[in-house]
């Protein structure tokens, strides 16, 4: 599988857009918020740094998996929550607030994290490559510019003119949309053969990882005692993932440089909809059941 030009050209610029419609919807305000009541932020990211990278070597071991979707599943894993997870997170009268802020923390926490994971992940599936194609130093820059610069911009225009941050919203997340959509369209032109021989044997790594992610994150800070709304927030930003930022590194040169890492990112994304979407509606029944 290799990466149509037109994919190579707009995943950063993806990125960028995404990472700074973040931003514009983030104030200083909403981190304190987050750390005067910290006991759903902790069960969020001790359950997306510590305990989903382990469950996913687990998954992919037992399914016996190629090495490169292995190592594209722990990308997936090690990537920070995506910016839909506060949609579905709506649906279900999630903590709206506290799902920008955790995807906000989770985010910036990546910079470090993920390079460990992913390293760790190409040592141990592919020990001849992990020297020459893991994630160094000028990596870690490279993923500095792609996240927290887009990040930092987007924060400084909200605090400068909120107005034009909220009327900047609707168009980047048209935006957004619209270079994913052309990113999938051009990648399935191109390579739709490839992608569809692959599906099969990472479509039940994907669904698993992604239905036990969500699991996971709502159960966790339920059993810690986090009340309802801000147990669905974790839930949904554990379980949903920034498969384009994961793409972005598996495809990029000057990262990974691997189509086929994609390959689970790529899956996770078409996979993503009806599974948090059947977690709205399982927790929707629930809450019309039992007060959460």
């Amino acid at each position: 599988m290799t990466l149509p030009p037109l994919a190579g050209l707009l995943l950063p610029l993806v990125i960028a857009v995404l990472m700074f419609g973040l931003g514009t919807t983030l104030t200083r305000g909403d981190f304190g918020a987050a750390l005067r009541r910290p006991r759903a932020l902790i069960c969020g990211l001790a359950c997306q740094l510590l305990v989903l990278p382990v469950l996913c070597l687990a998954l992919v071991v037992a399914l016996r998996l190629p090495p490169e979707l292995a190592v594209g599943m722990l990308l997936l894993a090690a990537s920070p929550g995506g910016t839909t997870a506060s949609l579905f997170s709506h649906l279900a009268r999630g903590d709206v607030a506290l799902n920008i802020t955790m995807t906000a923390v989770n985010t910036v926490l990546s910079v470090v994290t993920l390079p460990v994971v992913v390293n760790l992940a190409l040592a141990y599936f592919l020990p001849a490559e992990a020297g020459s194609a893991g994630l160094g130093p000028a990596e870690i820059v490279r993923l500095v510019l792609v996240i927290l610069a887009p990040v930092a911009v987007g924060m400084a225009v909200r605090a400068r003119d909120a107005a034009l941050a909220r009327r900047l919203e609707p168009l980047i997340r048209a935006l957004s949309v619209a270079f994913l959509a052309l990113i999938a369209v051009a990648t399935v032109l191109h390579e739709g053969a490839q992608l569809v021989a692959q599906l099969g044997r990472v479509g039940a790594a994907a669904i698993l990882f992604c239905l036990s992610s969500l699991a996971l994150g709502y159960a966790v800070p339920r059993l810690c005692g986090v009340e309802g709304p801000r147990a669905v927030a974790v839930g949904m930003d554990v379980g949903i993932h920034n498969s384009a930022l994961a793409v972005t590194i598996a495809l990029d040169p000057g990262m990974l440089g691997d189509p086929e890492i994609a390959i689970p990112a790529v899956v996770y994304a078409v996979i993503t909809v009806p599974c948090a979407a059947l977690a709205v509606l399982l927790l929707t029944r629930r809450r019309q059941r039992v007060p959460v």
